[in-house]
Formats: C-alpha cells, structure tokens, sequence
C-alpha cells in the first residue's frame, strides 16, 4: 500500500524548489551543507511555504552548554531580522574550510566558499569581507551578523593575523586574503557588523552543524 502523496519544499539545496517525489528531495539535499527542506501534504502548502521562505529555528544544545533549542520573544526583538549571518567550519585547524553567507530570516545559502587547506578564523573574516564587497556592489548597507569576535578584530584592523604556512595547498586562500586586506583598506562601508549572541540566541544561522 502506498502512503499519501507529499510534495517537498527545498530552500537551500543543490536546485531549490519544489519536488513531488522523496527521490527527486534527495537528490537536491544530498551532500549539500545545512540543506534546509521540508515535506507537505499539499501543493497549496508547499507553494506557499517556498514563497514564505524557510523560518530558522536554532540547533539544539550540545550537552554540558547552556546554549537554548529555540530563540526567546523577548531575544527575538534584539534581532536584526533584515541581516545576513556568516559561518564558517573547518576540518581540524589547519584543515578543508569552508565559509557561507546565509538569509538570517529564511536560511537560504547566499554564498559559499569552499579550500583545501585553512583554518576556522580565517574562513569567518574572509565571509565577512565577501559580505562587504558583496553589499557594495549592490548599494546595500544590510547588517551583517558573526559569532567570531576574533574575525571582527581582523576586519576592523584591516589585517587578517594568521600563521597560516604558505604552500601549493594554501596558496589561493592567501591570495584572497590578500585581496580582502586591500578591499579593505581601499573601500569603505555602512554595514553594521554585528555580533550573533550565541550564549541568548542559539546557532547562527549560518551555522555548518558540526558541533
């Protein structure tokens, strides 16, 4: 006996959009970093909630933090909503890195960045300048959120203070580096860098869910 027919919503995947089959979800979820989908018991729903957008609900904790599984009202209000969040995550330190940009409100990927070699601070400081010169271009002046102190010590400073090593594996990371120090120091910029309040707000959305 068959089950009832559902129709899956993808946000972030590797296509976004609507599929009616569990195969066709998967194929557009699998291998894809914090895919966010969800199914639907009718095409009306499934519309409408593509069009709404995905709603981001925190992780839940890891044992022994006191980190909440969901975003109290009052926590809520001190958000900025119209913001993008940025995260990064890293294999071991040096290790693969990767970076993204996410919709703070809805989830949806905006950007993604991916290296052989890096570490976890440098991924955090070079999504915050592709921010930037992402707005620039686009005449924006939208918030952007971090929860790396340490990545807005850098931009602020206009100097990224890595030891990486420079090889074969490391070389284009560092020329990004290099190019995001002098975007820096050549440009200027109204957006608010803000600090995501992990501790009161959970994950940031951008969050790769590796903890």
């Amino acid at each position: 006996m068959t089950g009832k027919k559902k129709y899956y919503v993808v946000w972030q995947g590797n296509q976004p959009g609507i599929y009616e089959s569990w195969t066709e979800c998967q194929l557009q979820i699998k291998g894809f970093p914090n895919a966010k989908y969800k199914a639907f018991k009718t095409k009306e729903e499934a519309e409408q909630a593509y069009r709404s957008g995905y709603t981001f609900t925190p992780k839940a904790a890891s044992a022994g933090t006191k980190k909440p599984t969901s975003v109290p009202d009052s926590a809520r209000k001190d958000i900025v909503w119209d913001s993008i969040a940025v995260d990064a995550a890293c294999s071991g330190n040096p290790g693969v890195m990767e970076y993204q940009g996410v919709d703070t409100k809805s989830g949806m990927q905006i950007f993604h960045q991916k290296f052989a070699l890096g570490t976890n601070n440098i991924g955090e400081f070079l999504a915050i300048v592709h921010a930037l010169a992402m707005f620039q271009k686009q005449g924006k002046n939208t918030p952007i959120y971090t929860d790396s102190r340490i990545a807005m010590g850098w931009v602020k400073r206009k100097k990224a203070k890595t030891t990486l090593k420079h090889s074969p594996k490391t070389a284009r990371l560092h020329e990004l580096i290099q190019r995001a120090e002098t975007w820096l120091k050549n440009n200027t910029y109204k957006n608010p860098i803000l600090k995501w309040e992990t501790e009161s707000w959970g994950e940031i959305p951008a969050d790769f869910g590796r903890k």
